[in-house]
């Protein structure tokens, strides 16, 4: 049986220099019609756990979210996904330091800028700052990270700056916890503090 994951994967093997074969064989069956690009796994986590609060399979919608591995890979994914390759639509969700590479791997007359998305730092930041530094500390005690964190604050390069900078490079310090965090971050909103650059991701597709 095949499913979105399947098609990811040989997204991902076509942008890194398969045949692509097998990603247009299961365009069709699977009904995919638009791609979500996103920089990395923790978007990734964010987005997935946005769909699933909001009771939204975007797979059965024919909606591929995919991790790019980083933003100057969107380029060779718009050549083999946009209307040069299999003809789908195309939508981004970046950080503000990566849209340059947004506008120039995205044909402008197939993927208008308003389906491209932008974070005023970061998704981490937009998180952040709409749950407030006080609640994410609370989720931050609720992992079982208590110690690392007070271990962090004591750095030299940390003393002075805002909460919200701080908990924000605490989460990009181990491997895999802003991708942890990216899910419990967006689990913890209400339905009213979904950042702005998430919000309107949703409401496009």
């Amino acid at each position: 049986m095949v499913d979105m994951r399947m098609f990811r994967d040989e997204v991902t093997r076509w942008a890194g220099g398969g045949t692509g074969g097998s990603a247009r064989e299961l365009t069709e069956p699977l009904g995919v019609h638009t791609v979500v690009l996103l920089e990395g796994l923790s978007d990734l986590a964010a987005v997935e756990a946005l769909a699933e609060r909001r009771r939204r399979d975007l797979a059965a919608e024919g909606v591929c979210v995919l991790s790019m591995g980083g933003a100057m890979s969107v380029g060779r994914y718009a050549a083999r996904l946009g209307p040069s390759g299999l003809g789908l639509r195309l939508v981004g969700l970046c950080d503000e330091r990566e849209k340059p590479f947004f506008d120039r791997g995205l044909a402008p007359d197939s993927t208008p800028r308003h389906a491209v998305f932008v974070c005023s730092a970061d998704l981490e930041d937009e998180l952040i700052r709409a749950l407030g530094p006080e609640r994410v500390e609370e989720i931050v005690h609720a992992e079982d990270e208590s110690r690392p964190w007070h271990t962090f604050l004591q750095q030299p390069a940390q003393h002075g700056r805002p909460r919200h900078q701080q908990l924000r490079r605490f989460m990009s310090t181990r491997k895999g916890r802003k991708i942890r965090y990216g899910r419990l971050l967006v689990e913890a909103l209400a339905p009213e503090q979904v950042p702005a650059p998430l919000n309107d991701l949703f409401t496009c597709l």
